[in-house]
């Protein structure tokens, strides 16, 4: 499959995946901007905006909207990261012009209604509630604040109650407008579709985008080493250790892809069998990567009984020395290369998937990378380079520990586990 891209005299791009054997359309409006882009009094406004796309044109309103996607058996979402913020739709491919017509009117023509804004305000509000509800994903948000500390990416992208509360229509308005420039916006689909002529159902709209007075500089933040102890009533304790990652772009990805595998990307990982299989101390126990254009984040989570932590927390630092000090063993690193590929090539055959795919190399690399370039570099990744990567990224110096539960422990503790003198060297 190959990607046609065309740049509309505005700065706008479109790239597009023609996949014959499909039946449907997979849209998005990509925006490269989100919640590292705001001020501290603008966080959550990414987000707010993501929220009143949908809530009225000036010739559609918002159950209009939700209508014309029903009707044509359609789907409609969209969402907020730290550096995109997407609008995306799915149609039979019979109803692509639709689908262009809906989208295109919602991202260029929404009123955001002060009306609609008051009713969608404690919307939000209960959105930010649900997560501090859920204390395996109130970790994360908590964890990355004591990692990147005040940088935007230690903020919620949902913002905080208090600017929420205090966000109105005009404000909305000018930071759309400042920040949702032509050249920060992919417009990306894959399916059954012909390019030329998804180019002329979305030019005439989009290409009315002015071009704007320029993007925010984002600022790359170093990551902080601290433990932080949040107490709560709960009947488990929730743990989250940060280190050093890398950025979307670097070319070790592909080692730390592979790398993060074998340590706690799936069931036959180090963590999953240490702490799970073995000594049935989680239910939960993974390990992710958070990449950015510049930077990015290494983390485990592990949710355990509270008189477990030190011993869990002891288990995942243990394991990440051991990356540290010992090559992965070749049938280990096999298993990985071939978990890796098969996602890969299973991703593949989702037309949602590769809109997403096509709009992110787009955005981070300015051209389509091919997959089977993509995979030859999985299967090239050596012992030795996971072996380096190990000893570049972790750190106990560089990482932070965060804890959510019934805290009893001292922090000097914990600290003491993390900062442990025997693991500063490999």
């Amino acid at each position: 499959m190959t990607v046609d891209k065309t740049t509309l005299n505005n700065g706008i791009r479109i790239v597009s995946k023609t996949m014959p054997h499909a039946r449907s359309v997979s849209m998005g409006v990509w925006v490269n901007v989100g919640a590292r882009d705001e001020s501290e009094l603008e966080s959550g406004l990414s987000h707010f905006i993501e929220h009143m796309i949908f809530k009225g044109t000036r010739k559609r309103s918002a159950f209009q909207i939700a209508k014309e996607f029903d009707a044509i058996g359609g789907h409609t979402n969209a969402f907020t990261a730290m550096e995109n913020t997407c609008y995306h739709a799915r149609v039979m491919d019979t109803h692509t012009g639709t689908m262009v017509d809906v989208l295109s009117d919602i991202f260029i023509n929404s009123v955001f209604d002060p009306a609609e804004v008051d009713k969608e305000r404690p919307v939000i509000l209960q959105e930010i509630g649900m997560v501090e509800d859920s204390p395996e994903e109130y970790v994360h948000v908590l964890s990355g604040h004591n990692f990147w500390g005040d940088n935007p990416l230690g903020r919620s992208i949902l913002g905080s109650p208090q600017n929420i509360i205090q966000f109105d229509a005009p404000m909305i308005k000018k930071f759309f407008s400042r920040l949702y420039q032509p050249e920060r916006i992919v417009i990306s689909a894959a399916g059954k579709l012909d390019h030329h002529h998804l180019v002329d159902l979305v030019q005439p709209a989009f290409e009315t985008i002015q071009p704007g007075n320029g993007i925010p500089q984002r600022i790359t933040p170093q990551g902080c080493s601290v433990v932080d102890l949040t107490h709560r009533d709960l009947e488990q304790m929730h743990i989250c250790l940060s280190a050093k990652g890398l950025s979307i772009t670097d070319p070790r990805r592909y080692t730390f892809s592979i790398l993060n595998t074998i340590l706690g990307g799936n069931m036959s990982s180090r963590l999953f069998q240490e702490v799970r299989e073995k000594r049935g101390l989680a239910y939960s126990v993974y390990s992710f990567i958070s990449s950015h254009g510049d930077t990015g984040m290494f983390g485990v989570y592990v949710g355990v009984a509270p008189e477990r932590a030190q011993e869990t927390t002891q288990l995942v630092l243990d394991e990440i020395h051991r990356l540290r000090k010992e090559r992965v063993d070749d049938s280990e690193l096999k298993g990985a290369i071939e978990y890796t590929k098969g996602g890969l090539m299973l991703a593949s055959e989702s037309i949602d998937n590769q809109m997403v795919r096509s709009a992110q190399n787009e955005i981070h690399f300015g051209c389509e990378i091919p997959l089977q370039k993509i995979i030859a570099k999985v299967e090239a990744v050596t012992r030795e380079d996971i072996l380096a990567l190990a000893n570049d990224l972790f750190h106990p110096r560089q990482m932070a520990l965060t804890l959510l539960g019934p805290v009893n422990n001292d922090k000097e503790e914990i600290e003491a586990i993390l900062f442990d003198p025997k693991r500063s060297s490999a």
